[in-house]
């Protein structure tokens, strides 16, 4: 049997390093610092996170390259983790409770660091070994061009789960449930939501399955709890994300009860939040500004200024919805003074994608939803401007919503240009919600079929849109 191992120690020294930084900041300097030397990691706030809570004892050898490249002649533990050669090579078959994180033996792709929290998502034993169930990595998209539209290659299903035995949970399977939603995440932040909905709602049914079983401790309870919150709410964006509203707002409804049930405030406003862009989205603007005041009463008890600041942008989309300008316009201020104050320690983790590209982003579906375009595309060409390469999914998001609003200020050539731009995107990201931002560029530029540039863009997508029902 594995010798069990201590809990994780935090890893002080790596956080001292990081300074004044977000974590978010961290992660993005990290990655400029591996293009310098010529290589990719795919790190972001919850793997900066993940090492300063000591989970990652020792990098691979890929981000080992770029931290000593980021802080010159310092050695593994100068930099607060384990000597490799302490940790032992990594086994071929997921961890068991009590196993230790261990080190790869040699050099790997960029994809491995996402594989690796996808394999670790749920772990063997207890009442839940279901191991294999979580092969969310994509396979390697098709070669660029004009493209399907399609995004990344279907992925391959997820076996099916055994159901828990009865045995009680304990931290091994709360952890399993906190590293699925980390995984989906990730992919979602690069794919979109189209390649993993259905794999995640399995993963969901196994959560809800752990829910049913005596769990080993009140304070296990409670993260369980807050867990599978947390993973219907990723799920409900999934849903939303791919055009199934109706089962967003169910999955919405169910993180709600479970954040009343366990006295959660953190969770419950993340379900509000979520809640209130939904009902935006479904053409509900006055739920949206309800169920964003929600969220404002139920984040009091989060002292996260960033989360009130996305909040605000929640509740003026709702009032730019209503065509009310000037409420609108006091919550977008309101949202500019909060994300000034900066990050901070207590800001939720599901938080990462919101920074400086997303407060723009979502001013530009403001200014639009209120019809003033031309306003809107310079916010809109601010975020695509801004946005982490990470965040792929966000990228074709925003150059969508630039495509529209270029479209609605009469901009046809750098309209075109830019839905030539999101359409190649749309080879890598599958999200039915942006596909069909970009089937409304197209609409509006066959208006304008005598521009050459609008000529072009308008072939190119009806060849796409063959080569996607092709493929169906």
């Amino acid at each position: 049997m594995a010798p069990s191992r201590a809990p994780s120690a935090p890893n002080t020294t790596f956080r001292r390093l990081r300074g004044s930084l977000s974590p978010g900041e961290f992660a993005a300097a990290v990655r400029r610092a591996a293009r310098e030397i010529g290589e990719q990691v795919s790190c972001d706030a919850r793997y900066i996170g993940r090492v300063e809570a000591g989970e990652i004892r020792c990098p691979n050898y890929a981000y080992e390259r770029v931290f000593r490249h980021m802080f010159p002649g310092r050695t593994l533990e100068d930099l607060g983790f384990a000597p490799r050669h302490s940790v032992r090579g990594r086994r071929s078959r997921p961890l068991s409770e009590g196993e230790p994180e261990n080190c790869p033996s040699g050099h790997r792709n960029e994809n491995d660091e996402e594989s690796d929290v996808l394999r670790r998502a749920f772990m063997a034993g207890g009442s839940v070994a279901i191991a294999s169930a979580l092969a969310l990595g994509p396979r390697p998209a098709r070669a660029a061009g004009h493209g399907t539209g399609t995004g990344a290659s279907d992925v391959p299903d997820v076996p099916d789960v055994p159901a828990g035995g009865g045995r009680g949970v304990g931290t091994a399977e709360v952890r399993a449930v906190e590293e699925s939603v980390r995984g989906i995440r990730l992919l979602d932040d690069q794919y979109g939501a189209d390649a993993i909905y259905r794999r995640a709602g399995h993963i969901l049914r196994v959560a809800h399955g752990l829910l049913d079983e005596q769990p080993g401790s009140a304070a296990v309870a409670d993260r369980l709890h807050a867990g599978a919150g947390e993973l219907a709410i990723t799920v409900g964006w999934l849903a939303h994300d791919s055009g199934r509203l109706a089962e967003a707002r169910a999955h919405y409804a169910e993180a709600l009860a479970t954040a009343r049930l366990s006295d959660d405030p953190a969770l419950e406003a993340h379900a509000f939040c979520n809640t209130a862009f939904l009902a935006r989205d479904a053409g509900r603007p006055r739920e949206a500004v309800r169920a964003a005041q929600a969220a404002r009463r139920a984040a009091r008890q989060v002292p996260s200024a960033r989360l009130q600041s996305l909040l605000a942008l929640r509740e003026a989309g709702g009032w730019a919805g209503l065509g009310d300008r000037t409420a609108c316009e006091g919550a977008l201020n309101r949202a500019h003074a909060l994300f000034g104050r900066g990050t901070c320690d207590d800001d939720p983790e599901w938080m990462s994608f919101f920074g400086e590209a997303e407060l723009y982003g979502l001013q530009a579906q403001c200014w639009a939803a209120l019809g003033e375009h031309a306003r809107a595309a310079g916010y809109a060409r601010r975020a695509v401007e801004l946005q982490d390469p990470h965040f792929g999914r966000n990228i074709a998001l925003f150059t969508a919503e630039l495509v529209v609003d270029l479209v609605g200020a009469g901009c046809v050539d750098e309209a075109a240009h830019q839905a030539e731009e999101a359409l190649l995107l749309m080879d890598r990201v599958r999200s039915s919600r942006i596909r069909g931002m970009l089937d409304d560029a197209a609409r509006g530029l066959r208006g304008h079929r005598g521009n050459p540039a609008a000529a072009a863009f308008l072939e190119h997508y009806a060849q796409a849109r063959a080569d996607r029902a092709g493929a169906v």
